[in-house]
């Protein structure tokens, strides 16, 4: 079986050799057993599920919920030679059909579904068709109410795994012990079987700073340590201005949010990449599916909810093993606004009940209605419209997902949708300037018999071709026949989607679930405890708080982390050398390449803990600011 295995990795994908617990993973999986595999990020996933459904042959069914990533995966695999599909919720009826389609009757080998799919009628007529060897769940603390990251629609897997009757392999990076028992009973594991690799990240250097100068701290840390890095804050805003101030400081840096438009994001996201931006300020929307190996240092601004949380988004440094660092920068603001952020995100039933009636106010949707229509959502516009406060009204709508009233999915492309406006009869009536209108309007009505009474969403490249037309050409003949208001022209968008699972139920009828709004708040202190816990707790090693946090006991410390380093004399005699050095020897008056001799340092790179200390001296008065050359 390794053999094989070890053939498939050389042939597909070109490496000589697996990870650590891949193969463990692989093995398991062969065997029939489910499989519930803790990997840390950038512990090579993927290939956990990859490989054995290559080998095993079939349809692999992979679930995840993260759009950008499952394209990327798929387009890497057709990259590969191997077949490929993806269905999701920014797809048409008409294409999600071909494509699954293709997947029952073709020769494909993994089809990804986001979780919205799982319980439509279209995917279910089609998984009895399908030879299902396995079915992979991605992001599986997903479906774990005990989960940072619930999704509903993931308790549809255990459904489809009794259709099938096909083994899992389960996959999620953060995954306490009590999460990881839920996610096994909720997939119906037909025993407990969890492959946990280590946590430790030999490269990775936490470092937690108590400061009030938060961006004198991140220049440090970005002049002193060369490549590329990500900032996390936790608001849109910020993200433009921290961007702004790296800028000025002569820092090439760049901003990212939900907010932006696709394309920019697109672009910003590849500049970052390819190398052409060095730092990317972000909030918790940009990273996920990014494989970049040489990020060298990820820094948050802002205190994270959870140790999930942060420690998947500090893992995003130094995929490539090469010594990397986590800095966490805090003070007493941070712990206070974590409290109002708390009940923030767990609305009053009230509240959540307005907010749910409203949603179906804005698409005038009566009651007893809506049931399975699939909304296009402007969440500013509708906050708009009724004078809300944005960060309240997205928990709100969280929560409503996670009661199970909708599926609410954010940054979905959706299709060009058309709806004929004029009378059947009268169409024919009707003088139009361009001669390829009609003949658009004859197909329509070929091809949708629903097209007078509702929008349908179309294929822009198939009609363009069909009219001898670009595509940017078919789009200004559907502008001009609506401005004739002969069609009702929905152009394709980048949005976000609510999928209406119920219903529009009558004020104080609706089932908002107080015992599970009750579990998720002490869920969510629990875990900003903690989290308070480790940047304040001084006395253990940083990476040991979080390993033990998931349920790793046997971790030493690991040498590096700003704990291990403030009991080493060695930062005590590095103190005293800057002190010596700036002001004896240089006179007060020096740059940082001055300190090289101190430091010890041939290269480039600036180790961020010696940094602090010094930050820690120009902050009590002991040695002078340094000269800032990069101006």
């Amino acid at each position: 079986m390794e053999e094989k295995a070890l053939g498939i990795l050389r042939k597909y994908w070109g490496y000589e050799s697996f990870r650590p617990s891949q193969m463990d993973v692989i093995r398991s999986a062969m065997e029939g057993r489910d499989t519930l595999a803790i990997l840390p990020t950038g512990g090579g996933k993927s290939i956990c599920f990859q490989v054995p459904g290559m080998m095993k042959g079939g349809l692999s069914i992979v679930v995840t919920p993260l759009i950008a990533l499952m394209k990327d995966q798929v387009q890497n695999l057709q990259a590969r030679g191997i077949k490929a599909i993806a269905v999701h919720a920014g797809m048409g009826r008409r294409d999600a059909d071909l494509a699954l389609n293709n997947a029952a009757y073709g020769d494909c080998r993994f089809l990804y579904v986001s979780p919205e799919r799982l319980g439509t009628f279209l995917f279910r007529s089609y998984l009895q068709h399908m030879d299902v060897s396995f079915i992979v769940v991605d992001e599986a603390h997903c479906i774990s109410q005990w989960g940072y990251d619930f999704r509903p629609d993931y308790l549809r897997i255990g459904e489809i795994r009794e259709m099938t009757g096909a083994p899992v392999i389960a996959l999620t990076a953060t995954a306490t012990p009590a999460v990881a028992d839920d996610i096994m009973d909720r997939l119906g594991f037909s025993e407990k079987n969890v492959v946990r690799s280590g946590f430790e990240r030999p490269n990775l250097s936490y470092v937690v700073r108590n400061t009030e100068d938060k961006r004198g701290q991140l220049l440090s840390i970005c002049q002193g340590v060369q490549g590329s890095g990500i900032v996390y804050v936790r608001h849109r805003r910020k993200t433009g201005e921290v961007a702004a101030f790296l800028a000025d400081a002569g820092i090439s840096s760049s901003f990212y949010h939900a907010g932006l438009g696709h394309e920019t994001r697109e672009e910003r996201q590849l500049a970052w990449k390819e190398g052409r931006t060095r730092v990317m300020v972000c909030t918790n929307a940009f990273g996920m599916g990014i494989d970049k190996p040489d990020v060298r240092f990820v820094v948050h601004l802002d205190l994270p909810d959870s140790p999930e949380a942060y420690f998947q988004e500090a893992g995003r440094a130094g995929r490539d093993g090469k010594p990397s660092y986590a800095a966490l920068l805090w003070n007493r603001e941070d712990i206070r606004r974590l409290k109002q952020i708390e009940n923030v995100t767990f609305p009053s039933p009230e509240f959540l009940d307005d907010i749910y009636q409203k949603v179906h106010i804005f698409f005038r949707i009566p009651y007893g209605d809506g049931e399975g229509r699939s909304l296009k959502f402007d969440l500013d516009a509708f906050c708009s419209q009724f004078s809300l406060e944005r960060s309240r009204v997205l928990h709100a709508l969280t929560y409503l997902e996670r009661a199970d009233h909708w599926s609410y999915t954010r940054d979905v492309d959706t299709d060009t949708r058309v709806r004929i406006l004029a009378d059947r009869n009268a169409l024919y009536d009707i003088g139009l300037p361009d001669e390829r209108m009609p003949r658009l309007l004859d197909m329509l009505m070929r091809k949708y018999a629903c097209i007078f009474s509702q929008s349908v969403a179309i294929d822009e490249e198939f009609y363009a071709s069909a009219l001898s037309c670009s595509v940017p050409q078919f789009r200004e003949l559907l502008y001009r026949m609506s401005l004739e208001h002969v069609l009702a022209y929905i152009p394709k968008a980048h949005s976000d989607v609510i999928f209406l699972h119920h219903q529009r139920y009558r004020p104080g009828d609706v089932n908002l679930h107080p015992e599970l709004l009750d579990m998720l708040k002490g869920n969510y202190h629990a875990r900003a405890e903690a989290m308070q816990e480790y940047v304040s707790d001084e006395g253990i090693c940083r990476q040991r708080f979080l390993l033990e946090y998931f349920g790793q006991s046997s971790s030493s410390n690991c040498g590096r982390c700003d704990v291990c380093r403030s009991g080493n004399s060695r930062r005590r005699r590095t103190a005293q050398a800057l002190v010596t050095h700036i002001n004896l020897r240089l006179g007060g008056n020096y740059s940082l390449d001055d300190l090289r001799p101190v430091f010890g340092l041939a290269g480039s790179s600036y180790d961020p803990d010696y940094l602090s200390i010094l930050r820690e001296l120009i902050d009590e008065g002991k040695v002078p600011p340094y000269k800032d050359v990069t101006r």
